[in-house]
């Protein structure tokens, strides 16, 4: 019995669950594993970034041609002297990361070639991510079909013709590759707005994008009303960086596609079937085969998702040939997405061969494993003549490596680019002129390659021309006083 006007205590339970009498608990320890599982994305995106940054030291490349010149433009941006008149052709996307690196002076090169890596590296990822996702990786027990769908995907792309080399020579064309794979991750994980704002970005890098962009953005448009502002935001960017920094800073807004006719590497004779020729040779035989098969089981089991990838595939390769026609070059690397996506409609069917295997003999999964063996043997000496390839190729930069770094000392010893540029118009080899353009902190169109031209003319100038000892540097014509005690 208990008093008239007092209250009687709940009885307090055996044993008090962790938290429930208002403390926290003891508090979980971080580790590095706890947080990857958290956090998968970042900490994927720290390693890419750490591994990127050691390959960049341990290659000991420097950029190519064009990356040169975007370095430039950053300089130029700062200094309100943009001039996007010369080589090379205008684009927008490395300019987004070239003007803020430029604050940092010489650490602007090293800056880029990590980002450009890393966010290129991202593509193996991504393409790894799609081929497990379409083999069923996320369901069921078995997964090692899907796992080794990734792996091929994975080791597919970085595979493709010359990519190597682009992914060392700090070009944009990987990272573009990994931004149109990234949109297609995020579209098959459900997120529209992370695909097209991934898509957006790689419209600035290629207008090959633009088409299967604008399809995309029609559809978010009526499916999607809350994306319209993203949509209208994007089309806004592509217009401002696309045409109108051109039209501020150059002859016409149409500059990029005007620079881009004339290539000497344009094809001449048989435009159509010479840009399907260089699509193919981005790729083994066998592959392009697996590939084929891959789409016709899809066709036969109605997979629209791997159709659609196939028909966007063959899309982009006509885009290129149209743009062949009108006389822009049609490289085999302004095809590198559409391969990647050759590559991981590949995986995909290597991956359901071991997933769901035909029924050639009682043991089903055992003549799936046999014709995945076949497939792997049949890559293999293309896949080592490659490798060959791109090592000889390696050699070759890190030679460049050398004459640049030499360059860099050449125009310290005479005293920095700030003496050097009064002293009239710097000439060099053609390989040079971007390079010898950020050296010397100068637009890629005041520095020349025509050597005789500029003798014969009498204006002061200063050629630089590699040897086995280094830089040869000859004033000639010079008329102010710290110019003539140059080397003539």
């Amino acid at each position: 019995m208990t008093a008239p006007g007092t209250l009687e205590a709940p009885p307090a339970p055996a044993e008090w669950a962790p938290g429930e009498r208002g403390d926290a608990g003891p508090a979980t320890p971080w580790t590095l594993r706890s947080f990857a599982r958290g956090h998968p994305g970042w900490a994927t995106g720290i390693v890419i970034f750490l591994l990127s940054a050691v390959i960049v030291v341990l290659a000991r490349t420097r950029p190519g041609f064009d990356p040169y010149g975007w370095l430039v433009w950053g300089h130029q941006t700062l200094t309100l002297s943009l001039d996007t008149n010369a080589a090379p052709s205008w684009k927008p996307l490395p300019y987004l990361f070239t003007v803020p690196y430029a604050v940092f002076g010489h650490y602007q090169v090293w800056l880029w070639m990590i980002t450009s890596l890393a966010v290129s590296l991202g593509g193996v990822v991504f393409a790894g991510r799609i081929a497990y996702r379409l083999t069923g990786g996320g369901s069921g027990e078995r997964r090692y079909p899907a796992i080794v769908a990734a792996v091929f995907a994975g080791l597919g792309v970085l595979g493709i013709a010359d990519y190597g080399h682009y992914l060392l020579s700090a070009q944009s064309d990987p990272m573009i590759v990994a931004l149109c794979l990234g949109a297609i991750d995020c579209w098959l994980s459900g997120r529209p707005r992370w695909a097209f704002a991934l898509g957006v970005l790689a419209s600035l890098g290629r207008p090959e994008v633009w088409p299967f962009l604008a399809v995309y953005a029609i559809w978010a448009w009526r499916a999607i009303p809350s994306m319209r502002r993203l949509i209208v935001g994007g089309v806004v960017v592509l217009l401002v960086l696309w045409f109108g920094i051109p039209a501020l800073t150059s002859r016409s807004p149409f500059v990029a596609g005007t620079n881009a006719l004339g290539s000497g590497r344009a094809l001449h004779n048989d435009k159509v079937f010479g840009t399907i020729k260089r699509f193919l040779d981005l790729q083994p035989v066998p592959l392009s085969i697996v590939a084929l098969a891959s789409v016709m089981f899809a066709a036969w089991r109605r997979d629209r998702t791997l159709i659609a990838l196939a028909a966007g595939v063959v899309v982009w390769v006509v885009i290129e040939i149209a743009f062949a026609l009108h006389g822009w070059p049609g490289l085999a690397r302004y095809m590198f997405e559409a391969s990647a996506v050759l590559v991981v409609i590949a995986a995909v069917g290597v991956g359901r061969l071991l997933s769901d295997p035909p029924s050639l003999s009682r043991s089903a999964g055992w003549a799936g494993i046999a014709l995945v063996v076949v497939i792997f043997a049949s890559l293999a000496p293309s896949a080592l003549s490659r490798e060959r390839t791109e090592h000889k190729d390696l050699l070759v930069q890190q030679k460049r490596t050398d004459e640049i770094g030499r360059l860099a000392t050449t125009v310290s010893a005479l005293g920095g680019a700030a003496r050097l540029r009064p002293c009239g118009e710097p000439l060099t080899r053609l390989e040079y002129q971007t390079i010898l353009a950020w050296q010397l902190r100068v637009n890629v169109s005041k520095v020349g390659f025509k050597y005789s031209q500029a003798i014969h003319r009498g204006d002061p100038i200063v050629l630089f021309t590699p040897d086995s000892h280094g830089w040869k540097v000859q004033a000639l014509h010079q008329r102010l006083p710290s110019c003539r005690r140059l080397p003539g």
